[in-house]
């Protein structure tokens, strides 16, 4: 006579276990999917920091009969002109291309140097 288990039966079932975390455990968690978000904000912050300590802005005035193409011809004379221009209406919050003479534009920082 053999001896056959029957399905279901205690012995055959082991227990099921979840995984609990303790609170500490939640902390260490949390603590490790904020670190790379963390880093990230400090490293931009730093960057940033230095970048605006160390440039000044570089102002040139218009010369009488002077035009915003007459002055991205100067100040970038191997970059293309229209984007120099865009540069200078955009940095300076200008609403048209026309300018008066005496007038102070801010150099975008990527032409200055």
């Amino acid at each position: 006579m053999s001896i056959a288990a029957a399905p279901g039966t205690a012995a055959l079932q082991q227990p099921r276990t979840r995984l609990r975390l303790t609170r500490r455990g939640r902390v260490v968690f949390t603590g490790l999917a904020a670190l790379p978000l963390l880093v990230g904000v400090v490293l931009a912050a730093l960057n940033g920091g230095a970048a605006s300590a160390d440039a000044s802005p570089t102002i040139v005035t218009v010369p009488a009969g002077g035009s915003l193409w007459s002055l991205a011809g100067e100040i970038a004379p191997e970059d293309d002109p229209r984007d120099v221009v865009a540069g200078l209406v955009a940095a300076n919050g200008l609403e048209s291309f026309s300018i008066r003479a005496g007038e102070q534009l801010v150099v975008p920082a990527h032409y200055a140097g």
